[in-house]
């Protein structure tokens, strides 16, 4: 399938539609340069969710996600991001295993199979309209990737939702092959929550995608992660793209465990509405960043650049999996 005809078939679904790292650096991948694309987050005047617990009569429009200037490996992401826009995204009366499968197929070199593996990407309703927010690199090596599709979902009879899907790939020619899909499962909401948990959920400032929001609903994100969240808050708006669920268990690539996972970690992906990886983002607001989420008590900040300094030797990192984002992790 063509370029040409790959967009044609995904505007006709969209419209149809009504619409880590714990501190060591993974092995880097080539850097080709990045294509020209509509920018990595939501046209201007994509809608926001409805309120919680209702049901939008009318379901949002939304756009297909593209890649945007700074992107290693635009091509990885966007092979994972077609694969969750083609199963998130369906018009009336095209519901069901059977439809979904058929969108993958539609999609050329994927396994339909897959769809086995969609868990909430796949809500019992007539009718749905996924948006994906950011795809950010849960690890990114030679022949293996992990993309972190980020995405907010609306479907028919049910209320505002969206999930984090921890995209596998391996490579191949022309486009990678998407090997595996693991959605964010962050468990139920806790009966009572820290007072600090509580302070995020209610901290304009704090932007949470859905699945890093009922992280922290669930009770299982530590306070030393809630605390700086809020120190860092008044200074930035900041951009949170994964917390606990939705993440590599292992940092890519290898056996050690993520911090993610523990509840002792999260990734952000904007500061003050500027992308991390976008070159026109000035380097000292991102730079300036990281050393505020050290000084806020992270053992283990990630970014786009190496920085100097720090409390131990290995406070600050950089790899090709955080070009794209500011990882911040905590040991307790």
């Amino acid at each position: 399938m063509t370029e040409l005809d790959r967009r044609a078939l995904l505007a006709v679904l969209l419209g149809a539609a009504g619409c880590g790292s714990s501190g060591h650096p993974v092995t880097p991948s080539p850097s080709p340069t990045p294509v020209p694309g509509t920018g990595s987050s939501p046209a201007p005047g994509h809608p926001s969710p409805a309120s919680p617990g209702t049901s939008p009569a009318v379901l949002p429009a939304v756009t297909p996600w593209q890649p945007g200037p700074g992107e290693i490996r635009p091509d990885v992401k966007l092979r994972a991001v077609q694969v969750v826009e083609a199963l998130g995204n369906w018009p009336s009366g095209g519901s069901g295993t059977a439809a979904a499968r058929t969108r993958l197929s539609a999609l050329g070199g994927v396994d339909p199979s897959l769809v086995s593996q969609a868990g909430p990407l796949l809500p019992a309703a007539d009718q749905a309209a996924l948006q994906v927010v950011y795809a950010q690199y849960g690890g990114i090596l030679t022949d293996s990737a992990s993309v972190l599709v980020v995405c907010d979902q609306w479907a028919t009879g049910a209320p505002p939702g969206g999930t984090t899907v921890d995209v596998r790939l391996s490579s191949a020619s022309p486009v990678w092959n998407v090997t595996a899909l693991h959605p964010a499962d962050p468990g139920a909401a806790s009966a009572t929550l820290s007072a600090a948990a509580q302070q995020v959920l209610a901290e304009p400032r704090i932007e949470l995608p859905p699945a890093g929001a009922a992280d922290i609903r669930s009770g299982q994100v530590h306070d030393s992660v809630l605390h700086a969240m809020l120190t860092l808050a008044r200074t930035y708006t900041l951009t949170v793209s994964v917390v606990r669920s939705g993440h590599p268990l292992d940092v890519f690539g290898t056996t050690r465990p993520s911090d993610h996972p523990l509840g002792r970690a999260f990734d952000v992906w904007r500061i003050d509405g500027h992308p991390v990886v976008d070159p026109a983002t000035p380097h000292d607001l991102v730079d300036g960043f990281m050393r505020a989420a050290a000084a806020a008590g992270s053992y283990n900040v990630g970014g786009p650049r190496q920085l100097s300094g720090g409390t131990t030797p290995n406070q600050f990192f950089s790899d090709d999996t955080h070009h794209d984002h500011v990882h911040v992790g905590f040991d307790s």
